[in-house]
């Protein structure tokens, strides 16, 4: 029994950093195409802002998994990154409805870089952390046969 909780909690990792990995991907994308002028503003700022919330939420929820479950590591890696979140949703811009991208703002330079260098970043950690809960997820199994 103790086994299958390990692999299963492992295995929850790998597919909440594959979803925030590839979250991070569409941002990227989505950035550069508004550098390209390919895309609206107004629409591709519609298409991200609904995600902001669900992304942070189930950032949250697997943290307080992980503190409830005792795995302090993944918990202190996770914290600088859940800190970088309530700021950056405390200071977004004034809108009327929740999300953290302005369409009139969006397209200045400084503005967008932020947002992608952003993108690429969390793309960064998401993608360690992916092999760091691999490498958690194998050195489990091996002890456990």
């Amino acid at each position: 029994m103790a086994i299958c909780y390990m692999i299963y909690k492992h295995d929850i990792k790998l597919y909440r950093i594959s979803f925030h990995s590839l979250f991070s991907s569409y941002v990227i994308i989505a950035f550069d195409e508004l550098k390209t002028d390919y895309k609206n503003p107004i629409d591709q700022c519609a298409s991200l802002n609904p995600l902001v919330l669900p992304e942070y939420a189930l950032h949250l929820l697997f943290n307080i998994l992980f503190l409830i479950s005792g795995e302090w590591f993944s918990l202190c890696l996770n914290i600088p990154l859940i800190a970088y979140h309530i700021n950056r949703y405390r200071t977004r811009p004034v809108m009327s409805g929740p999300g953290l991208y302005d369409p009139t703002s969006i397209m200045n330079h400084d503005v967008l870089n932020q947002c992608q260098r952003e993108g690429w970043i969390k793309l960064a950690f998401y993608l360690l952390a992916f092999f760091y809960y691999l490498y958690g997820m194998i050195v489990s199994l091996i002890s456990a046969s």
